[in-house]
């Protein structure tokens, strides 16, 4: 039987929400008996359905439905775009009706992650947004506890309903060490969920 994977699933423009991915997936790694898998999704242009190329030229692939469908486990990030997650992820999850319909999803743990350019810029509504969705899937949504010492610590992203990251007006601030701590955590944090939850399941 292979290995189960936790999906990894982003969108990001200028980089910032991509490196709080790669961290988010080495937290899922840390997790014996899962794997991270990382995906991306197309952009899309001003005519909405004119979407890009079936391959990016670099980086993780587009996300597939059954990337999605076979996943034990999802943790999906987006920049904030007006305190909402980014169109081209919506437009991606607004597809996926099929999964919805067969229930692929349901009882699978899900978490949230999002970078803003400006430190109050709508980093729990965006967090708030792309939970929604997943819920309506029956997915389990996990936050971060207070466990997690970034959470008290943190002056700039960290919220306990995902990982945050503040990225300044030009994406150009890195992860901090507590940022970092947190998107480790996030992915450590549903990898176990995963694992306990299909456990449940074989009983």
């Amino acid at each position: 039987m292979p290995e189960p994977y936790i999906l990894v699933l982003y969108y990001s423009r200028h980089g910032a929400t991509e490196r709080m991915a790669r961290k988010v997936a080495q937290g899922v790694e840390q997790v014996p008996g899962v794997r991270a898998l990382l995906r991306t999704v197309a952009g899309i242009s001003n005519a909405w359905e004119d979407r890009g190329d079936d391959i990016p030229d670099d980086g993780p692939l587009y996300c597939s439905q059954d990337d999605l469908a076979q996943c034990a486990g999802l943790v999906m990030g987006s920049p904030t775009r007006f305190g909402n997650m980014a169109a081209e992820l919506k437009y991606f999850l607004d597809s996926t009706s099929p999964l919805w319909m067969s229930g692929a999803l349901i009882d699978k743990p899900a978490a949230v992650f999002t970078s803003t350019s400006s430190l109050h810029g709508g980093q729990e509504t965006t967090l708030l947004s792309m939970a929604l969705p997943l819920l309506h899937h029956g997915m389990v949504w996990a936050g971060l506890s207070y466990g997690e010492r970034g959470l008290t610590q943190t002056s700039s992203g960290g919220t306990p309903y995902g990982a945050s990251h503040h990225a300044g007006v030009g994406n150009d601030r890195a992860l901090d060490e507590l940022e970092s701590e947190l998107c480790v955590a996030q992915g450590k944090r549903i990898a176990k969920l995963a694992l306990k939850l299909a456990r449940e399941t074989k009983n």
